[in-house]
This record gives C-alpha cells, sequence and structure tokens, in this order.
C-alpha cells in the first residue's frame, strides 16, 4: 500500500469517526443534554469536529492539495490529547478518575501521530526548479 492510499484511508476512518460526533451534537442539542450536566463545552467540541470530519472526507480524493487541513487534523487532535492529559493529572491529584480516560488520550494520539507521518510533501512549484528545467517546462 503507498504511502497517499495508507493517508487516504486513514482519512476516511478519522473523517468517518468525527463526522458521526454530528449524531452525538444532533442528539445533544435535541434533548438539551448538556444543560443537565452543565456541560456547554461539549456541544461547542463536537460542532468543531464534526466539521473537520467533513472537510477530512471531502480531501481523500486528493490529499496534496489538503496539506494544512491534514496538518490542523493532526495538531488539533494532538493539541486535545494534551489537554485532556493535563485534566486527567488533575483530576487525579484530587483523588479521582475521569471516566473515559486513557483510552480517549491514546486514540487522539494515534490520530495526530499517524496523521502527521502520512501527511503529503510540500510538491515543488515549477519555480523552485532550476533554470534548465523551467525552460524545457515552458516549451
Amino acid at each position: 500500500m503507498t504511502r497517499e492510499r495508507a493517508l487516504q484511508a486513514v482519512l476516511v476512518v478519522v473523517g468517518l469517526l468525527y463526522s458521526f460526533w454530528g449524531y452525538l451534537l444532533f442528539d445533544n442539542l435535541l434533548h438539551s443534554r448538556w444543560l443537565s450536566g452543565h456541560s456547554d463545552v461539549m456541544p461547542m467540541f463536537l460542532s468543531l469536529n464534526t466539521v473537520l470530519g467533513i472537510f477530512l472526507l471531502l480531501a481523500v480524493k486528493h490529499p496534496t492539495n489538503h496539506r494544512s487541513l491534514i496538518a490542523y487534523g493532526a495538531w488539533s487532535s494532538l493539541a486535545h490529547a494534551f489537554t485532556m492529559t493535563i485534566m486527567s493529572a488533575q483530576v487525579a491529584a484530587h483523588g479521582t478518575h475521569r471516566k473515559d480516560s486513557p483510552q480517549d488520550i491514546v486514540m487522539f494520539v494515534a490520530i495526530g501521530v499517524t496523521l502527521l507521518a502520512l501527511s503529503p510533501s510540500k510538491q515543488a512549484s515549477p519555480a523552485d526548479a532550476p533554470v534548465n528545467e523551467r525552460r524545457f517546462a515552458e516549451r
């Protein structure tokens, strides 16, 4: 499997995962679930990742044209994992435990690292080519 094919497969899996969160967002807002837990951050988080998932799915066909989007998906996943790691350490210091830790941290680290590792490299533009090659390309 080529690197681009592997990236496309990862984009489909992560894109579908994040897009599915649209269902959770809709359910959360429809039934006002966020009110009962005073968790107004959850719908906002779900909305951001839902949109990211849709755009990752759109990037599957031509990943090299969507390098910035893929980088955003990777770095936002790593930032999320880092934030959850700090939160887990804080609750552990208070003698409690986050209900979905550490598997959620591992999942977001895996997503971020995989997207970074498979991210397409920048393609050289014609302006970057040596002068002789540019003249040949112009003919």
